[in-house]
């Protein structure tokens, strides 16, 4: 067997030869070239018709399989977030008109209040002695002015001892009337009602009107200040709807911009906002800190993810869309254009149907015009 071989591939080698021989010329060797290049055209197409048949059967594993998400039609809010303190009208110290000493303390901290109510009695010995003197000589005025009177009535006695002992009786009715006044001012009464959150001095302690007595909160009812760039001045208007969350004690209110400065600070450019928030419960405390979202755009239209927009190299925004050509799921290149963005969301103005399908996950791998594969 082995020899048989050997001299088939030695006629064939010497046949090649004589045929190499022959074929010298140049038109023979063009001739050769054209019949080459025909069998490699043609094997070309065989082999093009063996890949497509083997595309149609075999697309799980060449296809990039993604995930789609559909163009949102809803309403879309953008806010503008900034920080505020809460402050509160009612939040008060209390302090004397006149200095004393504590001589008794009525409250305790913490404890609710009636308007009226005296929280503090200061040392007023000296105004009561004065106001017993004058009550003593105050009833002796009268006595002889309505003595005085009566003669005047009946046209005895001169007209000016009847005016003199009037202006005596008046005068020192005025004084006991303004050492009176003095009186209540050496007690720290409540103006409103509330809670004592605090009682500054103990009993026996000098005060003066530089320091206060007692801290006197209503916090039925605070607001929010906050600051806000004057970029803002067109969009932010009173009844604006404004979100305040409330980190340190887990809470959310939503409310409207109650009140609008009319100054702009020249050293941040801003203006100041209020927002007047209900709070019953007195969980919202003086000071606290707020996030404050202020509402500056609000639209119906189509929304969709942020992390879905791509740039290409011109700088164009643009997203990946499926559709249903020839039974098979096409990519398509859409260009959009982006109004607002808030809280991982685009609103989209221009680019986009609402029947679009958007390709979600899978979109950065996938180029126009691939096909892929849906994964539901």
């Amino acid at each position: 067997m082995k020899n048989i071989v050997f001299l088939f591939i030695t006629a064939t080698f010497l046949i090649s030869c004589r045929e190499e021989h022959k074929k010298t010329s140049i038109s023979d060797l063009n001739s050769e070239k054209a019949t080459l290049i025909n069998h490699i055209d043609s094997l070309n197409k065989q082999l093009k018709i063996v890949e497509d048949k083997l595309s149609k059967l075999d697309t799980i594993k060449k296809l990039h399989i993604v995930t789609v998400l559909p163009v949102k039609n809803d309403l879309f809010k953008h806010y503008v977030e900034i920080q505020g303190v809460v402050k509160a009208d009612k939040n008060i110290d209390l302090r004397p008109e006149f200095g004393g000493t504590v001589t008794a303390i009525y409250v305790k901290e913490g404890q609710r209040v009636a308007a009226g109510q005296i929280l503090i009695q200061l040392d007023d010995t000296a105004i009561r002695n004065s106001m017993a003197e004058l009550t003593t000589q105050l009833n002796l005025a009268k006595t002889t002015f309505d003595r005085q009177e009566r003669l005047w009535n009946q046209k005895i006695g001169s007209e000016m001892q009847y005016l003199q002992a009037k202006a005596q009786k008046e005068g020192l009715e005025n004084n006991l009337a303004s050492l009176k006044t003095q009186a209540k001012k050496m007690k720290i009464i409540a103006p409103f009602n509330g809670i004592v959150d605090e009682v500054f001095p103990r009993f026996g302690e000098l005060t003066s009107p530089q320091t206060p007595t007692v801290r006197l909160l209503n916090l039925n009812n605070v607001y929010v200040e906050a600051d806000v760039t004057e970029t803002y001045l067109p969009v932010v208007q009173v009844g604006t709807e404004a979100k305040l969350n409330f980190p340190s004690i887990s809470k959310e209110v939503v409310s409207k911009i109650s009140q609008i400065g009319n100054y702009i600070n020249p050293d941040n450019r801003s203006f100041k906002v209020r927002i007047n928030i209900s709070n019953k419960d007195n969980t919202i405390k003086p000071n606290l800190l707020a996030d404050l979202k202020i509402l500056d755009f609000k639209s119906e239209g189509l929304i969709i993810p942020s992390t879905l927009v791509q740039k290409d190299l011109k700088g164009n925004n643009y997203v990946f869309t499926v559709k249903k050509e020839n039974n098979e799921n096409v990519v398509i290149k859409k260009l959009v254009s982006i109004s607002k963005e808030y809280n991982n969301e685009v609103f989209i103005s221009e680019g986009l149907e609402s029947t679009d399908t958007l390709v979600n996950k899978g979109a950065r791998i996938v180029k126009a015009g691939d096909i892929v594969k849906i994964n539901n």
